[in-house]
Parts: structure tokens; sequence; C-alpha cells
């Protein structure tokens, strides 16, 4: 579906799933930097995990800055690493950071 010309949606809507990634991980990094590193991490996975839902569903226009490669290479990506990170958090003990 093409717009009227001249009702071009305008550019920082497209980059909105990228802003609510970039958000997750800023609270992320509150929570590691407030020492709670796990409850960072989680929060992390969390915002790729996302990032990976954005990029499949969304069109390679609306995803914006999360579009780097082909759909399946992204969500592949995204959802490896946010697993990734989630395992790590779930299953380091005893580490540098304490518990």
């Amino acid at each position: 579906m093409s717009l009227p010309r001249g009702s071009r949606r305008p550019a920082v809507l497209e980059q909105v799933p990228f802003a609510v990634v970039l958000v997750l991980v800023a609270v992320a990094a509150v929570r590691v930097l407030q020492y709670h590193w796990r409850q960072g991490a989680v929060i992390v996975g969390g915002a790729l995990l996302v990032a990976a839902v954005f990029r499949a569903v969304l069109p390679g226009v609306r995803a914006g800055l999360l579009a780097i490669r082909g759909r399946p290479v992204d969500v592949l990506t995204y959802s490896g690493l946010g697993v990734l990170v989630l395992f790590l958090a779930f299953t380091i003990t005893d580490g540098p950071f304490g518990t």
C-alpha cells in the first residue's frame, strides 16, 4: 500500500521499534550500575528477543535500524544472542560480581 503523494510517514516513526529496544537496554544499564547485573543481563536478553520479534513482524522499511541484513538472518541473530544472554544470566553463579 502506497501513501498519497506528499503524505509520507515521518522518518522518525520508522525508528520507534529501535527506540523501544534502546530504552530497554538503558534500563538494563541502570540495573547493572546499581549492582544488579543479573537483572540487567536478563533485561538485555529480553531486549534482544523483543528486537527479534519486531524484525520478524515488521516490514524492512518499518523496522528501521533493526534491519541490518536479511530478515531471517536478523531474526536468527537477535534470538540466538538473546537466548544466549538469558542462559548466561540464569546459570552463572558465584562470579566476581557476587550473587
